[in-house]
């Protein structure tokens, strides 16, 4: 069990124009979706998963693996969290029955170095919401999905914790009678700041989160986390201690993988909190200092989400070589010294 929480109070409060109950929120977070064409939701074929690709991932054996990622179509989670933007890459309806196993083939007969595609050893099947969402992944299909995995060591899927019951103990059943494979469940702690946390409209509880983390470790089905840095109403100055504390409580629930997410704008929610003055994305550093301290509990592995990662930089001389070194803590899970840079100082 999680050892209990202390806090401090953010620096920032929410504005009045931000709501205090949940559905109130939900319907100001709708509200503040982009209207423009390239931000709003894209028009995706059920058929087809919205992008995969072949990614390289440290194994808990040490090893380099390839690892495929489907980023699956379906319906929009039902959740509207203020951070969220992967409503833009899902449907308004349920996919058919079949959409998902036809998704799956899609992707796997074109992964590049995966003809076959056992060269992947582990796939990600994700999709922008909860995988034992009856209305996203029809449950008919769980036995047609599990069949297209057994090349596979291991399968990872997210959930939202309210989500995780039988649906997913037959899910790991049909993968187990495939061969030897492990399911693995990413559930999104997002922080363990008690007064951000529930404005981030997310419906959940910390007490949920530790209920949901010993019901995978009951069923030996492996937890990965996924933690925000920087979320909403908080200070650069205190970023950093609230991401070391998700990280403690992340494997105090026995998670074996964290992921640190750099919390981005761009669903509009974000945008309007910005101008108020209670949002603004990381920096770079503070991300680096958070990881780094993750890979020195070992207590399991930490990756820092380098995806779209300069948009946390403000200097251009030192990026690449920051990037490069975040790259070798993912790898490695050691950590390299830090990049010396005479022109920002290594704070930018």
């Amino acid at each position: 069990m999680p050892e209990p929480i202390f806090f401090t109070e953010p620096q920032h409060e929410a504005a009045p124009t931000f709501p205090s109950g949940a559905t109130e929120r939900d319907r100001w977070i709708l509200a503040r979706r982009p209207a423009e064409a390239m931000l709003a939701r894209r028009a995706l074929d059920p058929q087809q998963p919205y992008e995969f690709l072949l990614e390289e991932e440290r194994a808990a054996t040490g090893d380099i693996v390839p690892v495929a990622t489907v980023f699956l179509t379906n319906r929009e989670c039902p959740w509207r969290c203020l951070m969220c933007d992967l409503w833009r890459n899902t449907l308004t309806e349920t996919v058919p029955p079949g959409a998902i196993p036809a998704q799956i083939d899609y992707a796997l007969h074109r992964l590049p170095l995966a003809q076959p595609h056992s060269s992947a050893r582990h796939i990600k099947l994700y999709n922008s919401g909860s995988f034992f969402d009856p209305k996203a992944i029809p449950p008919q299909d769980y036995e047609a999905i599990a069949a297209r995995l057994h090349p596979f060591e291991r399968i990872v899927v997210e959930c939202h914790p309210a989500l995780l019951g039988e649906s997913c103990l037959r899910f790991r059943d049909l993968l187990h009678a495939q061969g030897d494979i492990q399911l693995e469940v990413a559930m999104g702690l997002e922080t363990v700041h008690p007064k951000i946390g529930p404005k981030l409209n997310k419906r959940m509880t910390l007490d949920g989160f530790v209920r949901a983390a010993a019901f995978l470790r009951e069923h030996d089905i492996a937890l990965r986390v996924f933690i925000l840095v920087k979320p909403p109403f908080m200070d650069e100055d205190e970023a950093l201690h609230w991401a070391q504390r998700s990280l403690d409580f992340a494997f105090d629930c026995g998670a074996t993988v964290a992921a640190l997410i750099p919390t981005r704008a761009g669903n509009g929610a974000l945008e309007e909190l910005a101008a108020q003055g209670l949002f603004s994305p990381p920096r770079l550093a503070t991300l680096e200092a958070a990881a780094a301290y993750g890979i020195g509990l070992n207590r399991g592995r930490v990756f820092a989400d380098l995806w779209d990662l300069q948009k946390f930089s403000g200097c251009a001389h030192c990026f690449a070589a920051r990037q490069a070194r975040l790259n070798e803590m993912n790898m490695r899970q050691t950590v390299p010294a830090v990049v010396a840079c005479p022109h920002c100082e290594g704070s930018a």
